[in-house]
Parts: structure tokens; C-alpha cells; sequence
């Protein structure tokens, strides 16, 4: 509609600019430093709702981070969209890789470089402006309801119960999400499913104290070393992953969803050069799309002990620890793929050390049916935007409260992410189109027109 593109284009410097000045806030959920940070953030997010249109916001303490809703009701008999997002980001560690600061914003060759530009304070915000736009131009189809809460980097541990505790509160006919990715802007796609994940902390503990190790190397297990070997034993020569009965409940995706998604377009030598190796690796008799969505993995994603500071120490430490994280595809569960990691590790202990296997967080994976009204909606907005149909693809990432809101509010998420697999999420200079951050603003308000009209 013209109207929403005047809009849009009289204001998008301010949008821009709010968007910023969110991104200035180290909203670090993992780390109790920015405790006050995250308070900052969720305060800061109440007020942009309300100067979008939103009628009513309440900020909910939880034991951890607080959660904003907030919500426009227009007519109770019209369909309610609820959107989800979080404002919290990820540790910007390591700080030297970053080229400028993580919370001090700048834009470069048309792109916002800082922690949550793209994960996810960027994505939810093109919903804050989407309402706005609407609001202001008079052309809100449907009833909204936002939900962004604190915790999505740390596994959102205190929103299942807020979910079961306000089920009225958050009744609505779809989800609607925007922390995903989409192949290119030349080629969008809407992702139709996430992976799980289950994410465990291993500590093994050899002697009572750090030793000298040339005084006892050779003579008592090393930590680390038995670690590594436990790590080493996770994957055979084929890159399959070896813990007993952890591909017991996968569904294997058909011939028919293969083909399809070989579709779209791929080039593994650009992949490689992108992320500057050599060689790609992987799970043999699958592709690199393949790999990253429909099969599961298992990753190290942190491993530390003994003596790593700077210069020379020969020490044989007592302790050695690792993170490993796993992502499921349907039909695995994430409460049964943990313990049988925890179970595999703590039966790979060899004499002379002491494993402790102990869970994180974890979550379920998530597909969203092709056939839906609310996928039919999306797709036809960002055909409307793009000029093109989108391809449905299966992210490799997790947003771990899917399956829960499914199961206790009944209803189908649809994912209309405008990130790109290449805007570093958590990693140095994260970043995010304000090509996309506007396109995404521009194709949300056709999703609600639609979708109200598919639904009458």
C-alpha cells in the first residue's frame, strides 16, 4: 500500500535511530553485571511499543530477566497476531576480534555492526515499526500482542511458566517470529522449521591439585587429555556422531523434501571462502544445506583448564572443562538426547579421573506445516515486497520456546525472518542490513492484511 510506503520513507531515519539507541544497551542476559542493563532494555522496549500505537504494556519481573508485553486491540472478533522476539543478547566475547565496539553502533557499506543487530533486537523492532506504521496510517487489519522477553540467550528459563500462568493473557491465532534468516535478498525464503537443542557442561577432575608436570607427567592422567579424547570419540570416520541410540528417534526427511530443498541456491566453494577455510566437514552422504537442517549435530562450543595465560607455566592441571551443544531434528527429544550425552560421558571415563556431566538448557525443534493459512500468509507478503516466491527452508538454528508455545497455546509460529547465515550471530561484529531492517518493516504489514483476509 502506498500509504505505509510514504510512511515509512517520511520516517525511517528516526526508526533507524531508535533501533540504535536500543543497540547501545549491553543487554547481556548471561552475565549478572548487566542485571540493571537488562532492566534498561526492557523499560526502554515498553515505551517504543506505546509510542508505536501499543495500548497497553506491562513490563513482568521473573526470578531472572524481566518480560515486555504489550498489545493493540482493535476488535476481539478480528484475528490477533502474537509476536514473539527477545531483547537480549549474547556475550560479545572475544572483544579484540570486534573492529568497533559491540554496544557503540556503526553502520559501514550499508550495514549495522553491534551485539543484537541482527539477534534479534533488529528483527523484533521492524515489528514495533510495522505496528506504528499501521497505527498511525489507520490500516491495522488484525489485533496484536507482543511478547519480548529476556532470557532467549540462556534458554529461556523463566518463560514456560509465565506462558502457562497467562494463557488468556497471550490468547492469539498465530505466532508471528523474526529470528531467522533467509537465503539472500535475492532470493528470500521463510524458514519452516528450527532445530532443538540440548546443551550440557563437562568437568573432569584427575589429581587433587595442579602438579609440576615434569615432575608428575607420565605418571598421572591428565585432565585435559582425557577430555579430549572423550571429545575426539564423539564422531567416527564419517563424521557420524557415535553416542549410543542418539539417531534412535529421527525423522528422516523423504527423497521428495531433499529435492526440494536442493532448490536452492548453493555454492559450496563461496560458502568456504566466506569463512575462510580450506575444506568444508560434515556428516558424509549429505549436503552442506542438509547438514545444517535437517541432520543433527554435535558441536564443541568451549573447552578451558590448566594454565592458559600468557608466556611459559608447566603445570598438569587437576581440572579440565567443556561445553557441547547438540541441535535435534524432529521427533528427538531434548530431555532424552541430554541424558544420553550426560550417560555417554560419564561411562567414557577412563581410570584415573572423574567426570561430572551436568545439563544447561535445552529445547525442542519445531515445523510449521507448508499447507497453513498463516505460511500461505507470509509467503504472500514476501512475494508481494521481493517480487518473488519464497523458498521454504529449514533453519539450523533453535528458538527453544517454539514447541512450548504450541503446546500450551495451541497455535501455529510462522517465521518470517530478514537476517542472513552471514551476519555473524554470536559472533565479533555481529551485523544487519538496513536494506533489510527497512524490507522487513515494508513486508510485515502485508502479513497482517493477508492474513486477516485469509482468515474472514
Amino acid at each position: 500500500m502506498q500509504v505505509w510506503k510514504d510512511y515509512q520513507e517520511q520516517h525511517k531515519d528516526r526508526f533507524l535511530n531508535e533501533l540504535l539507541d536500543l543497540l547501545r544497551i549491553p543487554s547481556v542476559s548471561a552475565r549478572s553485571e548487566h542485571k540493571a542493563d537488562m532492566e534498561h532494555c526492557a523499560e526502554a522496549v515498553k515505551q517504543r511499543l506505546l509510542e508505536a500505537g501499543a495500548t497497553t504494556v506491562t513490563i513482568y519481573p521473573t526470578p531472572g530477566h524481566p518480560i515486555v508485553y504489550g498489545e493493540k486491540i482493535i476488535d476481539p472478533a478480528k484475528p490477533t497476531v502474537l509476536v514473539y522476539g527477545h531483547y537480549d543478547v549474547q556475550p560479545a566475547d572475544p572483544l579484540e576480534l570486534w573492529h568497533s565496539g559491540p554496544f557503540e553502533p556503526v553502520i559501514k557499506d550499508g550495514k549495522i555492526y553491534a551485539r543484537g543487530a541482527c539477534d534479534d533486537k533488529g528483527q523484533f523492532y521492524m515489528h514495533v515499526k510495522a505496528l506504528e506504521t499501521m497505527v498511525a496510517t489507520n490500516t491495522l487489519t488484525v489485533n496484536m500482542k507482543f511478547i519480548i522477553e529476556g532470557e532467549e540467550e540462556i534458554g529461556s528459563p523463566n518463560l514456560a511458566t509465565f506462558v502457562k500462568e497467562h494463557k488468556a493473557l497471550l490468547k492469539a491465532d498465530v505466532i508471528l517470529i523474526s529470528d531467522t534468516a533467509m537465503i539472500s535478498m535475492d532470493t528470500p525464503s521463510i524458514d519452516i522449521g528450527v532445530r532443538g537443542l540440548s546443551y550440557i557442561e563437562v568437568e573432569v577432575t584427575g589429581p587433587n591439585r595442579d602438579l609440576h608436570s615434569g615432575v608428575y607427567g607420565g605418571a598421572v592422567a591428565n585432565p585435559i587429555t582425557m577430555l579430549a579424547k572423550m571429545i575426539a570419540s564423539c564422531h567416527d570416520e564419517n563424521n557420524h556422531i557415535t553416542i549410543p541410540g542418539f539417531y534412535d528417534d529421527v525423522v528422516e526427511s523423504t527423497a521428495a523434501e531433499r529435492a526440494k530443498m536442493a532448490e536452492a541456491p548453493h555454492d559450496d566453494a563461496a560458502y568456504a571462502s566466506d569463512l575462510g577455510v580450506q575444506q568444508l566437514w560434515g556428516e558424509k552422504g549429505y549436503t552442506t544445506n542438509e547438514r545444517t537442517g535437517i541432520r543433527p549435530t554435535l558441536e564443541l562450543n568451549g573447552i578451558w583448564g590448566g594454565y592458559t595465560g600468557e608466556g611459559a607455566k608447566t603445570v598438569l592441571p587437576s581440572k579440565a572443562f567443556a561445553k557441547i551443544s547438540t541441535r535435534l531434528v524432529p521427533n528427538q527429544s531434548s530431555a532424552v538426547i541430554t541424558e544420553k550425552l550426560i550417560q555417554y560421558f560419564q561411562s567414557q571415563a577412563p581410570a584415573g579421573v572423574v567426570v561430572k556431566a551436568t545439563e544447561h538448557h535445552g529445547g525442542e525443534p519445531y515445523m510449521t506445516p507448508i499447507d497453513s493459512i498463516e505460511y500461505q500468509a507470509a509467503a504472500k507478503a514476501i512475494a508481494t515486497t521481493f517480487g518473488k516466491e519464497p523458498i521454504p527452508v529449514r533453519g539450523g538454528g533453535s528458538i527453544p520456546i517454539c514447541a512450548l508455545f504450541e503446546k500450551e497455546l495451541g497455535i501455529k509460529i510462522v517465521f518470517m525472518g530478514f537476517g542472513l547465515d552471514s551476519d555473524n550471530l554470536h559472533s565479533p561484529n555481529e551485523k544487519y542490513d538496513v536494506f533489510n531492517f527497512y524490507k522487513g518493516i515494508a513486508t510485515i504489514p502485508y502479513f497482517h492484511q493477508f492474513y486477516a483476509d485469509m482468515k474472514q
